[in-house]
């Protein structure tokens, strides 16, 4: 447990350090108000509190295993609330998300954190220097907290626009990292989507609620206007999504014409060697021709007729000369030189 308090006309009365001693401070007072807050409770916490406010097991067995989607859920006269925080990391750059619970009911309000955020003590601090806003009730602690968590999505929201205009550089950069990071960026919007978006629906069954129980009106400007700023966040954080996917599309172009323009430059390489092989291969060629005459003479037979021609010279280097033209001719024909 991390606070307890009982609160009468929205002023702190007592602050009992056990379970126990907040029921019976309760019990004692007339119209008073407990306000306990928990941090990843154990299971006969959670237990002692139900059998003490009758809180709904399925209610109770959501709190304890945690991992729920936001929503709002009616048993009797309590209502259980399921909370996405979300807090952006600097140092990390990424978003780390946390669940929150909250019972209301009449007579209490029990907050169950599962991580670091909501600052719920800055919440407290902040009712109880505003007695008028606390003596509203366990309604005005659930704005509180509601309000608490969508301003702590401005921070993120200003993050994650911050990564994208990072990626955009890497992107037009060449960072051959873009792809990791905009999937990892992608992730990370989804899973704000989904603790953003679904909390839209839980301030629409509050709003919707007003007349039916009697909602104070300063509670009802009040979560309109946290409506109106969850609002924002939602299509802003929509927004990034559909910017991600043209990212990577272009990321994905990108790629795509440099490894054309590689395979380009490779294939200009290898049409540039193809065309020194062929010239030093003509040459070759070429020279080939009259070293072979040369050596079919140069052999030391006792009966060549060629060696006692008066002529036999003279058409060795005719002959040399003219097969080395001809190749030379054809080669030159095929562009080889």
């Amino acid at each position: 447990m991390v606070d307890s308090a009982v609160y009468a006309r929205g002023r702190r009365h007592a602050s009992p350090g056990t379970l126990a001693d907040t029921y019976r401070c309760l019990q004692e007072l007339d119209r008073a108000m407990a306000w306990i807050g928990l941090y990843r409770p154990g299971t006969g916490q959670l237990r002692s509190l139900a059998r003490e406010f009758q809180l709904h097991d399925l209610a109770v067995e959501d709190a304890i295993n945690a991992h729920q989607r936001p929503k709002l859920e009616r048993y009797g006269d309590t209502l259980f609330v399921v909370l996405r925080a979300a807090r952006y990391l600097d140092d990390r750059e990424e978003v780390e998300f946390s669940e929150l619970h909250l019972f209301i009911g009449p007579g209490f309000v029990i907050t169950v954190r599962h991580g670091e955020a909501p600052d719920l003590p800055a919440v407290r601090r902040r009712l109880e220097a505003d007695p008028q806003v606390l003596a509203l009730g366990p309604e005005a602690v659930l704005y509180a907290v509601l309000d608490q968590v969508v301003d702590g999505y401005a921070p993120v929201v200003a993050g994650l626009e911050n990564d994208i205009d990072e990626i955009e550089t890497q992107v037009f950069g060449g960072d051959p990292n873009a792809s990791r990071r905009i999937y990892a960026l992608s992730r990370e919007v989804i899973q704000f989507q989904r603790a953003a978006r679904p909390l839209v629906k839980v301030l629409d069954a509050l709003t919707a609620g007003f007349d039916t129980y009697g909602t104070d009106e300063e509670l009802r400007r009040r979560l309109r206007d946290v409506a109106d700023h969850l609002t924002q966040v939602v299509e802003r954080v929509d927004g990034f999504r559909h910017l991600l996917q043209n990212i990577l599309t272009v990321n994905t172009t990108l790629v795509t014409q440099a490894q054309n323009e590689e395979m380009r430059s490779l294939t200009a390489a290898s049409y540039a060697q193809n065309e020194e092989i062929k010239k030093t291969s003509s040459w070759a060629a070429i020279l080939f021709a009259p070293t072979l005459i040369g050596t079919v003479y140069g052999m030391n037979f006792t009966h060549m007729p060629e060696l006692n021609w008066r002529y036999g010279y003279v058409f060795a280097l005719a002959l040399m000369a003219l097969v080395c033209g001809t190749l030379y001719l054809i080669f030159k024909r095929r562009g080889w030189l």
